[in-house]
């Protein structure tokens, strides 16, 4: 029974390599062929670059949403303790995810620096 299995799972791994040359496959060095397919010209770091920088604005935008709704619940507490405990934890949460962000956003505009063109500045 050993055997049979792997023997199915060569023949898989060889089929899986060989998936490529079966369907005509081929790997083109330039982006010639991505202009013509319809697809954006760009390198897969630019869009890991600019995907990254997409989050961490929603990121940011979602602490501060979360921080005027933690002084909404603060502002309506009207002396309850509870509610007020639930709202300095929501806010207290809300600036930890705000810098969070912006040390995200400083960490990658730091590494991009660097990886490009060696340039630490902002």
């Amino acid at each position: 029974m050993k055997q049979v299995k792997q023997a199915v799972y060569a023949a898989f791994s060889v089929a899986l390599a060989l998936a490529p040359a079966a369907a005509s496959a081929q790997w083109s060095s330039g982006l010639s062929n991505a202009s013509s397919s319809g697809l954006p010209e760009t390198t897969i770091y630019s869009l890991i670059s600019r995907t990254m920088n997409w989050l961490l604005a929603i990121l940011g935008f979602l602490g501060i949403i979360g921080f005027v709704i933690a002084g909404i619940l603060y502002l309506t507490a009207a002396g309850d303790e509870g509610q007020i405990d639930k709202a300095k934890n929501a806010m207290m949460y809300s600036i930890i995810g705000v810098i969070v962000a912006l040390i995200g956003f400083v960490v990658i505009q730091a590494v991009e620096g660097w990886l490009t063109s060696g340039n630490t500045s902002f």
